[in-house]
This record gives structure tokens, sequence and C-alpha cells, in this order.
């Protein structure tokens, strides 16, 4: 009588060539799948330890970066970590959810963002950024966020002692744009990548 398997060549069964080739597919799924889980709780992890912090927003290239402490005053252009001011700002920045949950006073993470001016800048903020009549590249303002929510650009002004007005080159950042000045107060240093990557 002649069944459905051929058991002699071994390319069907439970222990066959087909059974084998399923097994070390599965265990090889389930090692990666294994070692992503790690991967995010070690990032996770360092995240909360030394000068490490984890970014998953889309500002910057997602991954991990150090706070790297300053020794210098900030100038324009430096890429730092920085605290949300509290109050209104972080109010409206959590329950929009452009910041995440954190340490920072207010309640939010601290944010990656360009420091794009300074102390004595005049800044007018309408259909893009000037800077003392110069335009911000890549600084388009929006009514509307992502999910449609209206969005009320800020409306400029003077930048004065101890602020600092923050930018970011991705289109959908909540930055300066919109929640004005930051004290310098909230700076906790440079924004360096550890382990970082840009999908």
């Amino acid at each position: 009588m002649r069944s459905g398997l051929n058991l002699r060549d071994g390319s069907h069964g439970p222990n066959g060539a087909a059974g084998r080739r399923r097994w070390r597919q599965r265990r090889g799924a389930g090692t990666i799948l294994v070692a992503g889980s790690l991967m995010v709780a070690v990032l996770a992890g360092g995240a909360w330890l030394g000068d490490l912090r984890l970014n998953v927003t889309p500002s910057e290239p997602l991954g991990l970066w150090r706070i790297v402490p300053l020794d210098r005053p900030v100038v324009e252009g430096d890429l730092v970590f920085i605290c949300p001011p509290a109050g209104p700002v972080s109010v409206f920045g959590l329950e929009r959810g452009y910041f995440r949950s954190g340490l920072c006073d207010g309640g939010a993470a601290p944010l990656i963002k360009i420091v794009a001016a300074t102390t004595g800048r005049r800044i007018l903020v309408a259909a893009d950024v000037v800077i003392d009549g110069a335009q911000l590249p890549q600084s388009r303002t929006s009514t509307a966020d992502g999910e449609g929510r209206s969005l009320s650009p800020w409306p400029g002004g003077v930048i004065q002692p101890g602020h600092l007005f923050l930018h970011s080159s991705f289109a959908g950042s909540y930055d300066s744009r919109y929640f004005g000045l930051v004290p310098e107060a909230g700076l906790l240093g440079l924004a360096r990548p550890v382990l970082v990557f840009d999908p």
C-alpha cells in the first residue's frame, strides 16, 4: 500500500528536509525577534544611563544619542538637547503628542533641535521664518498639523537674553516656529549621535 508520504528520501514528514527547513526558518525568525527585543531593551535602558537618550521622533535620525555638556556659550547652528518650557508649551505639546513624556519640568522629554538664533536677533514668522531679514532655510510654516488640527505660528519678536529660537529642518517639526522662544536654562548640552538610522 502506498502512502502519500515518501519517507525514504526524507522530503516530507516532521523530520524530513521540508520539516527541518521550516524549523530553521522559525528558529531564525525567533532569533531575530529576540535579538530585536534585546536591542530595544538595551537602547531604552541605555537611554537613562549616563548621558544617553533614545530619540524616537522624526525631527532627527532615530536611535541612541549622547548629551555632551557645553563648555562654552551656545551658538547658532548647535544641535542641542533642551527641555521645552513647563506650562502651556509642554501641556499643549504633550496633549497633541508632539512631545514624549519625560523628566523635564512640565513632564516632557528633552527635544533635539538646532539653535537657529540667539540673543538680539529679530525673528519674523510668517509663511517662512525670517531672521534679521534673511530667510531661514526649510522653515515653511503650516496652519495645520499632519492630523488636520489647527496650528498658530508664533508671530516673532526680538530674542531677549537667556532665550533661544529652535528649529528643525523636518517639515512637520513642532519647534519655535509655533511655540516661540525657549529659556536657555533648559539647555542640557550638545546632541551627538551614537547609534542612529534615518529611515
